[in-house]
């Protein structure tokens, strides 16, 4: 029986609520705009912090040191800096660029500068060195790195150091300064989300506060007639849900031309990444996100609206 009850006062909850959407159509056309633009600027926080994700590892890949070694480092030594290097928790890829790789990339490099090419056959051998190309798994760990080769591991059996430079410190200013980007980065991207998401809370609280304050005379007699909080409550929470609900579907929709128009801008400006393909292929965790913010919101402003105006 207090099931049967309970879900009674379900229905006539939710049918009010639903009653209450569509006979202030004016009102719920307005507070579903609202909605939407808080939930555009949810998204676009959303594509932004990707943006700026992509760029940052982009960049971090950009970014590495090499090891040249001397023309008579053996290749058992270079492979065993090599392995000691790859041991390291802060290394993600160690890469082995032999002395005649080496030599063909140099030409390559400089295949229009007759003169070097000309030197190069008057030396008749092969002047460079091997190279070890060395990523770290964050920018802020390439000191280590270098250290690490400045100890004991960079020494070949007679105790002679093989490595014959590290270009570590002629990057040090580009790397240290990409680490100060990142770290600013991602504390700036953090403060401008949660500054944007409670300004857009506020708009759609103060939207439903005065959809509320217009039920007023419908509430004081509700409230004449000894119905509870809850069943007070209840029609406005369902109300700001269907808010949700409905600006979570326009939402989705305006995103399809919006990203599909931005993505060559997107492709061009901001290293390959393209905006409407990653909007394709994360759709369902973008969508869940919109969903759940539209329903919190709308749910958690009319709640606290009609508890805070009306003092139910």
């Amino acid at each position: 029986m207090k099931t049967e009850n309970f879900r009674l006062k379900i229905k006539r909850v939710i049918r009010a609520g639903l009653f209450n959407f569509w006979r202030n159509s004016t009102v719920s056309f307005a507070s579903v705009l609202v909605m939407m633009i808080t939930l555009v600027v949810i998204g676009l926080i959303s594509f932004a912090g990707a943006i700026l994700s992509t760029s940052l590892a982009e960049l971090s890949n950009k970014i590495d040191i090499n090891v040249t070694f001397v023309p008579t480092a053996l290749e058992e030594e270079i492979l065993r800096i090599k392995q000691d290097l790859e041991s390291l928790p802060e290394v993600l890829l160690v890469t082995y660029v032999s002395r005649d790789e080496a030599l063909v990339a140099f030409k390559e490099r400089h295949q229009n500068d007759q003169s070097i090419l000309a030197a190069l056959e008057e030396l008749g051998e092969n002047p460079l060195g091997a190279v070890l190309n060395v990523k770290a798994r964050d920018p802020s760990q390439y000191g280590s790195v270098a250290e690490f080769l400045e100890e004991g591991s960079a020494l070949s059996a007679s105790g002679v150091t093989v490595i014959d430079r590290v270009n570590y410190f002629q990057n040090k200013q580009a790397i240290d300064r990409l680490s100060s980007i990142i770290s600013v980065a991602d504390r700036l991207g953090f403060v401008l989300t949660v500054l944007l998401a409670a300004i857009s809370m506020l708009i759609a609280f103060n939207t439903i506060r005065l959809t509320i304050y217009i039920a007023k005379d419908e509430i004081a007699v509700m409230r004449l007639v000894g119905a509870s909080t809850s069943y007070i409550q209840g029609p406005f929470v369902v109300v700001g849900i269907i808010y949700g609900l409905v600006a979570t579907l326009i939402t989705l929709i305006i995103f399809f031309p919006i990203t599909y128009f931005l993505a060559r801008v997107t492709e061009s400006f901001f290293v390959g990444f393209n905006i409407f393909s990653y909007y394709l292929r994360n759709f369902f965790e973008i969508a869940f996100i919109i969903l759940v913010s539209g329903v919190l919101i709308g749910a958690l402003s009319s709640v606290l609206a009609i508890r805070k105006y009306l003092k139910v």
